[in-house]
């Protein structure tokens, strides 16, 4: 099935006559209001940009600018010999001026006055030629000890009582749906937005029809259907097909992932369940989208260690609220999920989902559509076709074919082209697939050694029944890899056969055998080869059904089908089970004994195909073709 263009097409503005407001911003809750500004918390920043203020002016700028400093015997000599002019006393600071016009300061012994200190060495006052002055000053220590001892705490306390208030406030708003609303005034995505997936879009249509036209149904006793479940994999475009449905019927579309219901407060999830409903509700006719529905709609009471309370509690919210629909209420929910075998049986039952669509891969054609759409807005070059590019794009989403062609349009841009040619497509596939290339640094040994293993798995899959032609060989570094061998599938498969699959496992099994039969050695750049050859022989026996152990299943798990498979027990005994490995080893050894045999008889070909690979590290199909005219 095609995964649905992200592309989306301005619609026409509708007005809106029912609960839902048009101002309404897309991903806000009706619910949600705009908090006035709090005064306080200003008032409260200029105070103590104030009290900043002060104590740095206060640092700068000092009452008593007077810096020398003389003990308080010198000043008794002083005035003694009859030179001070003034002295001014300020607690226990002593500030003198001499006639000469020198100022110093001195301390006094605390708690005597300096008329006793005066007395007490017998000195006339009078001998002072000015006066005597006592201040009173305030020092900035006497004035900031009562406001921080008082306006600290209150300051404290006041923002305590403001974060409890805002927690509070947080709190009431964890019941509030996280839904996202798209309603007529968004720009819409249409049935034309999606590309290929007609089967699944016929069955849409339908339920499009029961939103505009709910009387036509309700006459002939038809209920609208309460659920419409969506499967497929991932990148297939079920979000997309969700949208299409709201912009055709032109109603409001509320979407949220299943994990937005889950917090760490238990009850939180059945709320936002309440409250999505209630809106949507409110604004029917509508559509509720639930994304990865497989989040909270798993099996109740079947979890590792115990059930996951806050999920069967958002799950049982849901069900009671699909169960308590009116007949009449025009709101229907749309899920969708990869992983249908996960659910609860409840949910998925009808009444509940009546519905259940399937949306597969892209075939040939729909992949065409997609790329069709996805090519809109880039410029290609004449020699892009685009029954080629389907072709070699079998088993690519809708997802990955945007992302290859949008990979495509960076190469070209990147090598200063005007427009996208076959190879920006081709490079793009490659990197999309199997990654970037990478430079490696190889002894020449390495790389004839790549070349030969490389060349091992083309030859094979040359010369063994039912395998798709060779597209390229490579011993270009890519992600992983060293090399790749690649041979697309000319067509779409639903069905495999015994011999194909047989063929398949001796060509994964021909680079390894190339090493044998060239150096009598072993890589570890085979070790992804065995692991594929080696699960797909075991499901061959295991699954499939084609091995002497005959047509009968030894792969399945007794207990929860979805748990970890190491959590549930075999079903077969420990010797049928040495019996499936046993088999497994001989499809293993059978191929890799074809093979091996194929190699040893057609070395000089191998050979031929090595040293052209050493020479241009990269062959084409029509040039690897050229190669085995003498196989």
């Amino acid at each position: 099935m095609s995964k649905d263009i992200n592309k989306e097409k301005n619609g026409k503005r509708g007005n809106n006559k029912k609960n839902v407001k048009s101002k309404n911003t897309e991903g806000k809750s009706p619910l949600d209001k705009v908090q006035p500004p709090n005064i306080f918390s200003n008032v409260f920043f200029y105070i103590f940009i104030l009290i900043a203020g002060y104590l740095l002016f206060g640092l700068l700028f000092p009452q008593n600018f007077i810096s020398e400093e003389r003990p308080i015997s010198e000043v008794m000599t002083l005035i003694q010999e009859e030179r001070v002019q003034n002295v001014t006393v300020a607690g226990d600071t002593v500030e003198v001026l001499l006639k000469d016009g020198t100022m110093f300061k001195s301390t006094k012994e605390e708690g005597v006055s300096f008329s006793e200190m005066l007395a007490n060495n017998q000195i006339d006052p009078n001998k002072v030629s000015g006066e005597i002055k006592v201040e009173n000053r305030i020092g900035l220590v006497q004035v900031l000890s009562p406001l921080l001892m008082f306006g600290l705490p209150v300051l404290l306390l006041f923002f305590i009582f403001r974060q409890m208030r805002s927690a509070g406030s947080d709190i009431l708003s964890f019941g509030r749906s996280r839904a996202k609303m798209f309603n007529r005034d968004h720009p819409k995505i249409t049935f034309e937005d999606v590309a290929g997936n007609e089967e699944a879009k016929t069955e849409m249509k339908e339920i499009v029809d029961f939103l505009k036209n709910p009387e036509k149904y309700r006459k002939l006793g038809a209920r609208t259907p309460k659920g419409i479940l969506l499967v497929g994999p991932s990148g297939v475009g079920k979000t997309l097909l969700a949208k299409a449905i709201a912009g055709e019927a032109n109603v409001p579309f509320f979407s949220v992932a299943g994990s937005e219901f889950m917090e760490m407060l238990v009850g939180v999830g059945s709320a936002r369940a309440r409250d999505l409903f209630r809106m949507a509700k409110a604004s029917q006719p509508s559509l509720i989208f639930i994304d990865e529905i497989d989040a909270i709609g798993r099996q109740r009471g079947m979890g590792i260690g115990g059930g996951h309370d806050e999920r069967e509690q958002t799950l049982n919210q849901i069900l009671i609220e699909m169960d308590g629909f009116d007949p009449r209420t025009d709101v229907i929910v749309l899920a969708a999920t990869n992983r249908p075998d996960m659910l609860d049986p409840a949910l998925i039952r009808p009444g509940r989902f009546d519905r259940r669509i399937t949306i597969p891969m892209p075939d040939l054609k729909d992949r065409e559509e997609i790329i069709k759409i996805h090519m809109r807005g880039k410029p290609f070059s004449d020699d892009v076709k685009l029954d080629q590019i389907a072709k070699r794009t079998v088993g690519f989403s809708g997802a990955d074919i945007e992302n290859m062609l949008n990979e495509a349009a960076i190469l070209a841009a990147r090598a200063n082209k005007e427009k996208v040619d076959m190879r920006d497509i081709e490079e793009a596939s490659l990197k999309v697939t199997m990654g970037s290339e990478r430079k490696t640094l190889q002894t020449e040994e390495e790389r004839k050694m790549t070349a030969y293993h490389e060349a091992g798995h083309a030859l094979v899959a040359s010369c063994v029944p039912d395998m798709d032609p060779v597209h390229r060989v490579s011993i270009v570094a890519r992600g992983g890899s060293l090399g790749h061998t690649a041979f697309p599938p000319e067509r779409d498969r639903y069905n495999e056969t015994r011999t194909r699959l047989l063929s398949i496992i001796a060509t994964m099994l021909g680079g390894r055998a190339a090493e044998d039969v060239v150096y009598n050695e072993f890589t570890i750049g085979a070790a992804d080869d065995i692991d594929k050859a080696t699960k797909l022989a075991r499901k061959m026996v295991a699954s499939y059904g084609m091995s002497p152990l005959g047509p009968i299943s030894y792969d399945g798990r007794e207990g929860n089908p979805w748990l970890a498979r190491e959590f549930s027990e075999p079903t077969h005994s420990q010797e049928m089970a040495a019996k499936i490995d046993a088999e497994v080893r001989r499809i293993i050894d059978d191929a890799y004994n074809r093979a091996k045999a194929i190699l040893t008889e057609q070395r000089e070909v191998l050979d031929r195909i090595t040293q052209k690979l050493l020479e241009k590290e990269t062959i084409e199909g029509e040039e690897y073709q050229s190669l085995l005219t003498t196989v």
